[in-house]
């Protein structure tokens, strides 16, 4: 081929897309190869993965300033779709969060996560067309462009995908150049009340700290007072709200956190699949040869639970093979977002960068016991025709990105 097509198509972010995808194929027909009603889904997934990756190719010759100019129509789009599924979608799992069309389901909250992103990148770069300083108004306009799409979302009940959608908010607004101390104060109550519910006295710890770091932002003291009110309220917020349920609630609550509390409930899934990964050792016990994934000890593993299926049938070397791919996924994508000139697509590269990663920790997380069980899918892996879609669309913009590094919109 031409040596000016490689100059403007980023290959490693392309094959390392491809890999993930091939092996995800791979482990879903191991996953499924034993249910009949499940049989068919690494069929599917092939379909879709073609699409898509056609899809990619296509997106990225598509003109940036296209893309900038539709942002805003791909949002209200996604908004659209989202209040139409609270009214006509299908409840699965507890989630009223599909479209099924034709034998398909369709997800649309996958496909919000990529217009928000686009949005709020768009939202920041026509800003800047105005002024180079990010004002407050600003923080505020693309905060609700995160925010309504947010509580649509937890109107299905789909708490995983809720929380992702506000994965993004801190890179993105960090990378836009917002006020580091507003970044500190986003983030810092968040942490106040996860320490709460876990000791009390690591909370009280942590207030100290944040006392301390006000000397080093030397802020007014009504602003300095302000964040430590509110880091002092999410803390107790916390408890107090947790003191008022039901001892079955806050059994449940403890489960996420600490599956053996419920070995047979909500922590089933994740004691199996610690099985299964720690069965596999450092080479696997060989592909369609595990027995955690052959006999069905983890329901639907194709979806959520993909990954153990992978540490018990290629072990430790393939496990920690699939981490390396991701990282390179996401280091391409943050390498576009600093090469491009174009911010645009610059801020969208690390809405992107992310949510690959968020996803990643989080699922990988929950599948060997560390992060707790939320339902959110691995990406390019899970089962999911809307989650796969979204994710290329994702990789199609990050190729655009790198094609177009050196053109402003």
């Amino acid at each position: 081929m031409d040596k000016k097509f490689f100059e403007k198509f980023d290959i490693t972010l392309f094959l390392s897309v491809t890999a993930l995808i091939v092996i995800g194929i791979l482990a879903i027909f191991s996953a499924t190869q034993s249910s009949a009603s499940a049989s068919d889904y690494y069929l599917k997934q092939t379909t879709f993965a073609a699409i898509g990756l056609v899809m990619v190719i296509i997106v990225m010759y598509i003109p940036p300033r296209y893309i900038s100019s539709i942002t805003i129509y791909m949002y209200i789009l996604s908004i659209i779709l989202l209040i139409l599924v609270l009214v006509f979608g299908k409840t699965i799992n507890g989630n009223k969060s599909w479209f099924y069309i034709s034998g398909f389901g369709i997800q649309p909250s996958e496909f919000a996560k990529v217009a928000t992103v686009l949005a709020i990148a768009n939202f920041f770069y026509r800003s800047n067309e105005e002024t180079p300083k990010i004002r407050f108004k600003d923080i505020i306009l693309s905060s609700l462009l995160v925010i309504i799409p947010v509580i649509l979302v937890k109107l299905e009940n789909d708490t995983g995908t809720t929380i992702v959608m506000l994965s993004f908010i801190i890179p993105m607004f960090f990378w836009a150049n917002v006020s580091p101390f507003f970044l500190y104060g986003l983030v810092t109550p968040v942490f106040a009340a996860v320490l709460a519910f876990i000791d009390i006295r690591l909370f009280y710890l942590y207030i100290a700290v944040i006392l301390i770091s006000m000397f080093f932002f030397k802020r007014n003291f009504i602003l300095s007072g302000l964040l430590i009110a509110v880091n002092i309220i999410a803390g107790y917020s916390v408890t107090f709200l947790y003191s008022k349920l039901q001892p079955y609630q806050q059994n449940r609550i403890k489960a996420v956190f600490d599956p053996s509390s419920d070995p047979l409930g909500s922590g089933y899934n994740v004691i199996q699949s610690k099985v299964a990964i720690g069965s596999g050792g450092i080479f696997g016990k060989g592909y369609l040869q595990g027995s955690q994934t052959q006999l069905k000890f983890i329901p639907e593993q194709w979806t959520d639970f993909i990954y153990c299926m992978i540490g018990e049938e290629f072990g430790l070397i393939g496990a920690v093979l699939i981490i390396i791919l991701y990282l390179i996924i996401i280091y391409r994508f943050l390498n576009n977002a600093y090469l491009s000139k174009n911010s645009f697509l610059s801020l969208a590269c690390i809405g992107f960068a992310s949510l690959f990663f968020f996803h990643m920790f989080i699922n990988i997380g929950m599948t060997i016991g560390i992060t707790p069980v939320i339902g959110i899918p691995l990406p390019l892996m899970s089962n999911g025709v809307s989650s796969l879609l979204s994710f290329l669309l994702m990789v199609g913009i990050g190729m655009n990105t790198y094609r177009n590094k050196d053109i402003f919109i």
